[in-house]
């Protein structure tokens, strides 16, 4: 193999390096506000139980309110019935207080229900805070591993920006501008093996007969006759 050939695979291997790293940096903020959305959906979930059970508190407190405006109704009805005279009159009032009676315990069957509600949507709070402080452990560990991750990626990424700059200052100056458009455009494969059934590992096409010899012999820079890439045998 000719020795530029070696240094452009050193290089390139360098390069591929580079590529993986800069790409798990740009994941890894990705993963962190994924992991984030699972918080914001149990926080969610408890946001809304808490909101339910402080309508629900709302609710009750209006049915207190009617039965004791109801209840002192009641009392006026019933001072009101032992003031009269009129037996006609007492009669009325007499209703008015039974139907009054009524309504208070239609309302007080109704704040029973509306309590028993309450203890429902406690137990929904106590489910959701216990649902959130579970993710939120998770959700904490899961970011400081990335966040640990992201800074050896960094590291690792300088370390290998480095030893790019030494591998790159050997080859020559038109050789690697050839590769860089070739890794650029191959995708990180510039420089490839061609088969002994004359296939680029590139683009997999087969090349010709002379192009394999010449790649064989290592006498000049070779080729791929499809895409174009530097072969080695």
């Amino acid at each position: 193999m000719r020795e530029d050939v070696k240094q452009l695979l050193a290089l390139q291997e360098i390069d591929q390096d580079v590529l993986r790293l800069k790409a798990e940096l740009i994941r890894i903020p990705q993963l962190q506000e994924a992991a984030k959305e699972r918080l914001a959906n149990d926080t969610q979930a408890l946001s809304d139980a808490k909101a339910a059970y402080q309508q629900n508190e709302v609710e009750i407190k209006k049915v207190e309110i009617d039965v004791g405006t109801r209840k002192d109704t009641i009392t006026r009805l019933n001072n009101q019935q032992f003031e009269t005279k009129k037996n006609e009159e007492y009669t009325k009032l007499g209703e008015e207080v039974i139907r009054y009676k009524g309504l208070v315990d239609e309302l007080e069957t109704k704040e029973l229900e509306l309590m028993e509600v309450a203890d429902d949507l406690r137990l929904k709070i106590s489910e959701a805070e216990a649902a959130l402080a579970k993710t939120q452990g998770f959700v904490d560990e899961e970011i400081a591993e990335l966040e640990d991750r992201a800074t050896e990626r960094k590291s690792e990424l300088a370390k290998q920006e480095e030893q790019r700059v030494t591998a790159a200052s050997v080859i020559e100056e038109d050789l690697m501008e050839t590769y860089t458009r070739l890794f650029d455009k191959r995708e990180g494969l510039a420089v490839v093996n061609v088969t002994s059934e004359r296939s680029c590992t590139s683009c997999h096409v087969q090349v010709t007969p002379a192009t394999y010899a010449l790649a064989q012999s290592g006498s000049a820079i070779s080729h791929c006759d499809n895409c174009g890439a530097i072969l080695f045998s």
